[in-house]
């Protein structure tokens, strides 16, 4: 994981590589992961951090997809549940079984949910996490203590996966360079490369040095969700929108708001969303909204409304009622979704499912999905390469290959859980070390920041603090506090001054202030 040495690979630009991935979230890893997996010499670039976009701001939850089943789509929901079965046997220290309850305030709620979700649990057949079953109002009440009494019959309990979408994404990136291929953060296209009319690699741009390379690939896969458009265009300035954006906001909370180990599912909100409230690092997210967006960034901020949103529908759930003065961090990520080809549709009815694109100057594009199914978009995506292209087609090897870090008897209560199998170096390390924890709300320790410098690729501090921990998620004005201290450590490792320190603090800050809600 060293960058300079991956780097230097590109910077002749005498290799021709088999499947270069723009792109460095859930669907370009889960890309180049299948790619190196049947021994194509793979190369991934990411403008930014890996998982920087939409890839670090889910819901945390890997899941079947209930609500794909209320609007019908079987398929996609069998899918989802395969592939969810098959994520937690290959990242077991980063998927854990998850239950869920619905609290049920009518006997037709009963009836339609403890159906709905035996038909959930059928589908998922053996790969299914546990049995749904409808549990009396006395036993909802010790699961979910926080949760509003008046009127409520009981729950229905069901299991899903839960998971921590940052660190898979760095897990995958050190399974990719470890199995042979390449993935290298803030390197950017600036130009697709043309032999005639078909595409024969890119233009690169180290966004660190500004060094430019070319790279020559036989096949170029543009999976840059929400960005897509602004490859295609390269590919063709006349290309069509193929995709429109949908914007989730998250909200984080103390558990004190929702002392349970459980998560709770809303599935009828006021505007016939689905709320969910999910465990997480000793936090609760909840959220997500489902708001069209006109424009993409890799910045997005959630809007005053979809913050009120969240804080009503929990307010009329939640025996205490949070206040904007209780939310920790506030993030908001953007879903790519294909462009609904006839008709006007809101956004919760456009297909979560993938759609994979070949230009007629062979440039690959695959739009929407979502994390559960990465490894199955990057299946998908290397199948219709390996047909487009007339290459021999060679089995993929991921759906039973081991994620780094892989660990069995997970200690969810341990703060290193996350590591899984590196987790035992990183604390022998830090038995070596002087000093604390540099955050003990958050369990930050100075060798997990020299960790992610020398092991993870981490360059900013908003990588280690954002991505390698989840600082900046569970609470903006503690990651604030500890910033300078990141900042030093990152300095000693990777041989910055002072000057770089200090830039490095006043960017972070200006950017964990957006995570923090203003009062009113």
């Amino acid at each position: 994981m060293d960058r300079e040495e991956l780097l230097a690979a590109i910077k002749t630009g005498n290799t021709e590589w088999d499947v270069l991935v723009i792109g460095g979230g859930a669907t370009g890893l889960g890309i180049a992961m299948d790619a190196v997996s049947r021994g194509y010499k793979t190369l991934l670039i990411e403008q930014s951090d890996f998982a920087k976009g939409t890839s670090s701001r889910s819901t945390k939850l890997v899941h079947g997809g209930v609500r794909y089943l209320a609007q019908g789509d079987v398929r996609l929901v069998r899918e989802a549940s395969i592939e969810r079965g098959l994520l937690q046997k290959n990242a077991p220290h980063l998927v854990k079984n998850q239950t869920f309850i619905i609290p049920i305030y009518s006997q037709w709620d009963r009836l339609k949910y403890t159906i709905g979700l035996k038909l959930y649990d059928w589908i998922a057949g053996k790969l299914s996490l546990g049995s749904s079953i409808f549990i009396s109002r006395k036993e909802t009440l010790e699961k979910l203590p926080g949760i509003n009494t008046k009127n409520l019959l009981g729950g229905v309990q069901y299991h899903d996966g839960q998971f921590d979408d940052s660190r898979l994404a760095i897990n995958l990136v050190q399974s990719i360079n470890q199995n042979g291929g390449y993935a290298i953060n803030y390197t950017k296209v600036i130009g697709l490369s043309k032999n005639g009319q078909q595409i024969s690699g890119a233009k690169i741009e180290d966004v660190e040095s500004g060094n430019q390379y070319f790279v020559k690939a036989k096949a170029v896969v543009n999976a840059t969700g929400v960005f897509v458009d602004t490859i295609l265009q390269m590919d063709n300035p006349t290309s069509e929108k193929s995709i429109c954006v949908s914007q989730g906001v998250h909200l984080v909370l103390d558990k004190k708001f929702y002392p349970s180990e459980h998560a709770l599912m809303i599935p009828e909100t006021s505007d016939g969303r689905v709320l969910f409230a999910v465990p997480w690092h000793e936090k609760v997210v909840v959220g997500t909204t489902d708001t069209p967006i006109e424009e993409a960034s890799l910045e997005p901020q959630a809007l005053e409304k979809e913050i009120n949103f969240i804080l009503e529908t929990a307010s009329a759930y939640f025996t205490e009622k949070p206040k904007r003065s209780d939310v920790l961090s506030v993030f908001a990520g953007l879903r790519p979704l294909a462009a609904p080809q006839k008709g006007e549709q809101k956004t919760k009815e456009i297909s979560r499912s993938h759609k994979i694109m070949i230009s007629p100057g062979g440039l690959f594009t695959i739009l929407g999905g979502k994390w559960t199914t990465y490894r199955k978009m990057g299946e998908d995506m290397v199948d219709q390469i390996e047909k487009h292209l007339q290459w021999s087609h060679k089995k993929t090897a991921t759906a039973h290959m081991h994620i780094h870090g892989y660990a069995e008897n997970v200690n969810w209560s341990d703060p290193l859980y996350f590591y899984g199998s590196d987790a035992q170096l990183i604390k022998s390390q830090m038995n070596g070390s002087a000093g604390k924890w540099i955050s003990d709300s958050l369990k930050i320790h100075k060798q997990q920041v020299k960790w992610a410098v020398e092991n993870e690729m981490a360059r900013t501090v908003e990588d280690v603090l954002a991505r390698r921990t989840r600082a900046l998620l569970l609470n903006a004005q503690e990651s604030i506090r500890i910033a300078p201290q990141i900042a030093a450590i990152m300095a000693e490792t990777l041989e910055k001054d002072e000057q770089w320190q200090h830039d490095q603090v006043n960017q972070y800050t200006k950017l964990a202030h957006q995570y923090l809600l203003k009062q009113n």
